[in-house]
């Protein structure tokens, strides 16, 4: 996700895919339905790279702050490695899909099992980094007849109890101020000044940074932060689930990550019985940003 990585901006020329579907989408409200109902669908924005249909398709679920284009240029790199197609989306709340006041993973994995059917990409290959890794594994857990097999990247299902502290980060988030009418780099530059009282590491300021975009002569963030901020609870913990996923499944650490503790190998094995681990040296938390060479060629091995 740390599209201000240097190592994120590698080129990849000549790998683009022979057709690129997307879909841009307004944000607006959604109403989350009668309390104890299931969680009413939210239509998100996608980008389809094409590829054999014979094959499942590759679908990348982005993390807390992300969105579907932290993983353009790997999307684009494994279409063209693997001739598959890959699908990567915005969560509810975040890119340019629409803003929504159910922030749950059981709410996340309902616009999944919405989306998919309807492109044609099930079963699928899901690929899911930190928040996008939950909503994966839930899905994959909950119906598993949609996913052939799974990778949750530097995530376990269980509670999320890291050195980073995303709670923080909304907070300093909510609290940047940017005069009206001004430039785009000036704009950034004041909010990384804003942002550096609180966070002192500059790489995740400029990840968060992406966020910002202009509407109207104005800069807001297009992350809803009110959903997250009343659901981060939820978000940093896993829902409780009794049944277990058959299919492979592969659990991408990051060798300097903190996320994933020996304590929870246990719960694991006991929902994912086929899990097999793999640790990236030199890569924190957002490995396919670190080591991008690296993350794409776990996946593919993965895959074979």
């Amino acid at each position: 996700m740390l599209r201000g990585v240097r190592a994120w901006r590698l080129p990849y020329g000549g790998l683009e895919p022979s057709r690129t579907y997307f879909s841009r989408l307004p944000i607006t409200p959604s109403s989350s339905g009668q309390s104890g109902a299931e969680p009413r669908p939210v239509p998100l924005s996608y980008k389809l790279l094409d590829g054999e249909a014979a094959r499942p398709a590759l679908v990348f679920l982005h993390g807390l702050f992300g969105c579907k284009t932290n993983f353009n240029s790997i999307a684009k790199a494994l279409a063209q490695q693997t001739g598959r197609r890959v699908l990567t989306v915005d969560a509810r709340n975040h890119g340019d899909s629409p803003h929504s006041p159910d922030m749950s993973y059981e709410a996340m994995s309902q616009d999944l099992q919405d989306l998919l059917p309807k492109l044609g990409l099930v079963p699928c290959v899901l690929i899911g980094h930190s928040m996008g890794g939950k909503t994966a594994m839930l899905l994959a857990l909950q119906r598993p007849e949609l996913v052939e097999r799974l990778v949750a990247v530097d995530i376990s299902p269980v509670e999320t109890t890291s050195s980073l502290n995303f709670p923080a980060y909304m907070a300093a988030m909510r609290a940047i101020d940017i005069p009206d009418e001004v430039s785009r780099s000036c704009a950034r530059k004041l909010a990384d000044k804003q942002l550096s009282s609180l966070i002192q590491d500059m790489a995740v300021r400029q990840f968060l940074l992406t966020n910002l975009v202009e509407a109207d002569g104005r800069f807001v963030w297009r992350v809803n932060l009110d959903a997250l901020a009343q659901h981060v609870d939820k978000l940093l913990a896993f829902p409780p689930q009794q049944e277990s996923y058959p299919g492979p499944t592969l659990f991408l650490l990051g060798g300097n990550s903190e996320f994933v503790h020996p304590s929870h190998h246990p719960e694991i094995r006991r929902l994912f019985p086929r899990a097999q681990m793999q640790t990236v040296p030199n890569a924190g938390h957002w490995i396919h940003a670190d080591r991008p060479q690296d993350f794409m060629a776990a996946i593919r091995g993965f895959l074979t």
